[in-house]
């Protein structure tokens, strides 16, 4: 089994938009909003590059429908839990050594944006 430690290839997802219930006031439990989802995961490149096989990739299509179930089932409050969720369920779903999940949230009525990023691997997932 690969560990972090001696992989250094990244596949990444950037810009991944999913519309969800979040928050923890009232009238955002009654609407979606748009959370934005970047996700970094630890995987050895090099079967696939050589054999040009899907089968042998990281498939980041299967990522992203992940990474989307799991927030609009959720339906979590805070922005901390569908990051812990999404890390937890990439790491179990794809075998993943390590994973990094960014979720930001627009919060236009003040005019910022807000943002938390977890780092996970298998032995933290099992933890939690």
């Amino acid at each position: 089994m690969t560990t972090i430690d001696s992989v250094t290839d990244i596949v990444s997802i950037r810009d991944l938009q999913v519309s969800t219930v979040i928050g923890v006031y009232d009238w955002e439990r009654e609407i979606e909003q748009a959370l934005t989802f970047s996700v970094d995961m630890a995987s050895d490149v090099a079967r696939a590059a050589s054999r040009d096989d899907l089968r042998d990739a990281l498939d980041y299509s299967a990522v992203a429908h992940t990474v989307k179930c799991v927030v609009i089932e959720g339906k979590f409050q805070l922005i901390e839990t569908a990051a812990e969720r999404v890390a937890q369920r990439l790491v179990a779903d794809f075998g993943l050594q390590w994973v990094r999940v960014q979720v930001v949230k627009p919060i236009t009525s003040d005019g910022y944006t807000a943002a938390i990023t977890v780092e996970r691997g298998p032995h933290q997932a099992k933890l939690l």
